[in-house]
Parts: C-alpha cells; sequence; structure tokens
C-alpha cells in the first residue's frame, strides 16, 4: 500500500508539472494538439497507478516525451504559420451582418442549434444584432455586435420601452417546427399557414425563423 501511495503522488506531481509546462491555454478551449496531448498524458497517468508490476520509469518517459512534443509543436506553430493552420485551421466568418454563410456551416459542421446557443452564450437573442461572428479555431465563437446594439441602449437615448421584453425565439429550425416556441410567442399554427402562404415557403425551405410575441419574425431561406 505505501508504494501505491507513493506511485500515486509522483504520477500527480509529474502531471500538474507537465500542465504547467504547456501552459495556461491547456486548462482552457483546447486546440487540436492540446486536446490530443492531454487525452495521452491522462491514460499513460492511469497505467503506473493500476499497474504496479510496471516499473516507474517506464511511465514517466512517456510523458515527459508527450509534454516535450507538445512545448515543440507550438514553439513551430508560433514559427510558421502554415504549419499552425495545418493543426489547428483557421478561423471562420460564419455570420455577417445577421446573415448566416450555411456554406461555412456545412462545412464546419455546425447546426443552426450549435450557433444558437454560442450567441445566446453571449447574450444575444437576435441574429440582427450580430456584425460579424467568427468560429475561433478551438471551436469557441467570438461575435462582434453592430455599434448600433452595443454602444447605446434604449436608455441611453431616452426612447420608450420596447413592445416585449422577450427575445426572438427560433420557431423552425431546418424545416423542424418548436411548438413550445409557438405556444412561447402566443401564436397558433394559423398564423404561421398564414405567414407561409404569404412568404411563399414551405417549413422545409427554412433554415431558420425567428419570433416573438409580437409577431414580428425574421425567415432565413435554405439554400
Amino acid at each position: 500500500m505505501p508504494v501505491f501511495i507513493l506511485r500515486t503522488l509522483i504520477i500527480y506531481l509529474i502531471i500538474i508539472f507537465a500542465m504547467r509546462l504547456m501552459g495556461k491555454k491547456q486548462l482552457g478551449e483546447l486546440q487540436p494538439s492540446e486536446l490530443v496531448s492531454t487525452i495521452l498524458l491522462s491514460n499513460l497517468a492511469s497505467i503506473p497507478i493500476e499497474s504496479p508490476e510496471i516499473p516507474l520509469i517506464s511511465s514517466i518517459l512517456p510523458l515527459l516525451l508527450i509534454v516535450s512534443l507538445e512545448i515543440l509543436v507550438s514553439a513551430l506553430c508560433t514559427r510558421f504559420r502554415g504549419l499552425s493552420n495545418a493543426i489547428s485551421g483557421r478561423p471562420k466568418i460564419i455570420v455577417r451582418d445577421g446573415v448566416i454563410d450555411q456554406r461555412i456551416l456545412r462545412e464546419l459542421r455546425f447546426t443552426v442549434d450549435d450557433l444558437l446557443a454560442s450567441l445566446r452564450a453571449k447574450d444575444i437573442f437576435d441574429l440582427r444584432q450580430v456584425a460579424l461572428a467568427v468560429v475561433e479555431t478551438n471551436g469557441s465563437v467570438s461575435v462582434y455586435k453592430r455599434p448600433a446594439d452595443s454602444e447605446l441602449t434604449r436608455k441611453d437615448l431616452k426612447l420608450p420601452d420596447p413592445k416585449t421584453d422577450k427575445p426572438p425565439m427560433p420557431l423552425i429550425v431546418n424545416g423542424a417546427l418548436s411548438r413550445d416556441v409557438l405556444a412561447y410567442c402566443n401564436l397558433d399554427a394559423a398564423w404561421l399557414d398564414k405567414v407561409l402562404r404569404r412568404e411563399r415557403l414551405g417549413p422545409q425551405d427554412i433554415l431558420l425563423m425567428l419570433c416573438d410575441e409580437t409577431k414580428q419574425y425574421t425567415i432565413i431561406r435554405r439554400v
């Protein structure tokens, strides 16, 4: 038992040292190479703890090798832009002036729900507020809001309150109707049918339809 505790303590300290060597980014959202290194480190670290018959040095050396490779790759990526692009990819603009780039959406294998969730995490419920949204190489979404939406508020301009304080919600996503959102907006199927007939669209033609309780809606057609 004392040997087991000692081996666990040694591996624990080595992993902490390894993570410190690889930098603070390792503790946040990971680049592809960092994610691979983290997975390998966790797997290698469990071997000497679960298998005391394996010499400790046989597990420490691979750990140090993985750390060295990660540091080397990070240094090379800093020096050579092409290598960085090959390993981590490039940022992609997915929304411009409130319009979703559906080609990039498919290329990144993002769903509309993924994108909307990322925007909601930044307190953005209306696509029209987005001047630019970029999917970073670690999968996070960075957003630049339109100056009119980010610099001033209705209170700053002493404007009356809007008709509703509820944000627009996704009523149709990829052709699928959300009846919960229909109820949230205090609307019914007859109203929706009327709107779709006026727009000469069927649900299958719609990538995204946002709507609020004042019956204001935005439709993005599938291309």
